[in-house]
């Protein structure tokens, strides 16, 4: 149920924005790419784990929006991106990671960092 709010909440977001900025919906629509449970990236960790991120929405250009970072075989962490001057950040419920290009590091809680590798998959139309 919390997803479909999410998900929902985006698309009012979105419908504001198209409406406040003179475009239709549509065209705020088509900015963005929803592909469920897309392989976008592998953090190769030193604790020697990898994790995966998994897209959810999408920029058109493939940038990631939101997505869930795999913590173990059947726990996942939904993510979102969080805008930085510098490089990135991608923060989830007790969990986030940050980093600029290939080099990451990952925050499994507030006190315990671990540093990673960022192996980005390729993208299929």
């Amino acid at each position: 149920m919390a997803k479909i709010i999410r998900v929902m909440g985006l698309g009012a977001v979105l419908f504001v924005a198209a409406v406040f900025c003179g475009t239709s919906a549509d065209a705020a629509d088509r900015s963005l790419s929803y592909r469920k449970t897309t392989p976008y990236a592998q953090l190769s960790c030193e604790n020697g784990r990898v994790y995966s991120l998994e897209s959810y929405a999408m920029t058109v250009d493939g940038d990631l929006i939101t997505g869930y970072l795999l913590v173990t075989p059947r726990s996942a962490v939904h993510v979102r991106f969080v805008p930085m001057e510098h490089g990135y950040r991608y923060i989830g419920r007790g969990i986030w990671f940050e980093g600029i290009r290939q080099s990451a590091t990952l925050y499994l809680s507030k006190s315990h960092a671990v540093s990673c590798e960022v192996t980005f998959a390729t993208q299929a139309s």
